[in-house]
């Protein structure tokens, strides 16, 4: 199985803002920046390292829906009733920031030689750890096909990343108690 994480250096850094739990993840991509937003908003590349599509117009202010692939419905038997989010910022190809029911996801895009830097920060809704901790190892992993997308234009199906993201929440949640 092809690994979906790096070295430590790819460890999300958490961050707080009262009681609200976030993370932070920065990615180096040696692809354009356009070719990045693609991955990062199309539905048929989002299949292939996010768990949920989103499904609505592309522009700030629109409320979107964010069902689940049936891969994940099936295997963690979820419903099938999609998330409501709304997209907070549309600045093409820059910055996406939405929500996932209470959660906010942002991806932050800048050019540098030779490919884009992306910043993911994620504000989650629950202060709880042990749930953060797995968001965090989800996440990283999720990122990690992302940058498997953009290299080779395939990723292994995330719901076959289950053990990755599990290896990582110990570390994170070390993380969030010291954070």
């Amino acid at each position: 199985m092809t690994s979906l994480t790096n070295n430590e250096t790819s460890m999300g850094e958490v961050l707080r803002d009262g009681e609200r739990v976030g993370l932070r993840f920065v990615r180096r991509f040696a692809h354009p920046v356009e070719r990045v937003w693609s991955a990062i908003t199309e539905s048929d590349q989002l299949q292939l390292w996010m768990p949920c599509d989103i499904v609505g117009e592309r522009r700030a202010g629109a409320d979107i829906k964010l069902p689940f692939w049936p891969a994940h419905v099936e295997k963690y038997q979820l419903e099938e009733t999609p998330i409501p989010g709304r997209i907070d910022v549309w600045e093409p190809p820059a910055v996406f920031q939405w929500t996932w029911g209470a959660d906010i996801l942002r991806f932050e895009l800048n050019p540098t030689d030779g490919g884009t830097t992306m910043t993911f920060t994620t504000w989650l809704d629950s202060p709880d750890l042990d749930g953060a901790a797995d968001a965090a190892g989800g996440y990283h992993v999720c990122l990690g096909a992302l940058q498997l997308l953009l290299d080779t234009g395939s990723a292994p199906p995330l719901i076959e990343s289950e053990e990755e993201a599990r290896r990582l929440e110990p570390e994170y949640a070390k993380r969030l108690v010291r954070g």
